[in-house]
């Protein structure tokens, strides 16, 4: 079994994160997730709780996919649960796909950075445990490298749908200002008053 923990600091609020976190999907920057289905969402003593099936592709070297057998679309189970008091957004996702020979449990926490809350702090664990194959320990540690870098991906992706959310926004003020610019300016050419001569 190998564990792999590591923290990242996000440069934007907990709110903008986890907006962010509810849309990244589909992301050019992360392809390799192809699918996300709701399977029940409900609050709980004002948790917003939620299970989502995923639909994955690996991109394992030949040689892995031939032992194991994983060439085609992979699917996992992935639980959220959102904490507005507590500002947390917790995330644990299993696969689903090929866990007689694999198993990862991955876990994600968000939280305000506890010195700056204009940053997000996260917390990510995966736990990667490989049995009834040969090489379990070097299919582990390969499974374990793959999944750091896809990690920064994930992390790249969020920023990218960050910047997606802000730009619209930028839009949106624009296009407000812009209208209640002309009607302001409609209302006053209208009123004036026209000149009896």
């Amino acid at each position: 079994m190998k564990i792999w923990t590591e923290e990242h600091i996000f440069d934007h609020p907990w709110e903008t994160v986890v907006t962010a976190a509810s849309r990244k999907y589909p992301n050019p920057l992360n392809p390799n997730v192809i699918g996300v289905d709701v399977v029940d969402r409900k609050v709980e003593k004002g948790v917003l709780k939620s299970h989502r099936l995923m639909t994955t592709e690996w991109f394992l070297p030949k040689w892995a996919v031939s032992l194991v057998g994983i060439d085609r679309a992979c699917f996992a189970s992935e639980h959220s649960a959102v904490d507005t008091n507590n500002k947390t957004l917790t995330l644990k996702s299993r696969n689903l796909t090929f866990n007689n020979i694999l198993s990862i449990d991955e876990k994600l926490v968000y939280c305000p950075h506890p010195t700056d809350p204009s940053k997000t702090l996260l917390r990510q664990e995966n736990e990667i445990s490989v049995s009834n194959v040969p090489l379990t320990g070097y299919m582990e540690s390969l499974i374990q490298n793959t999944m750091s870098a896809q990690a920064g991906k994930g992390r790249l992706a969020l920023e990218h749908v960050i910047d997606v959310i802000k730009t619209d926004t930028r839009k949106g003020i624009d296009t407000a200002v812009n209208d209640l610019s002309k009607s302001v300016d409609h209302i006053l050419t209208s009123n004036r008053p026209t000149s009896s001569l």
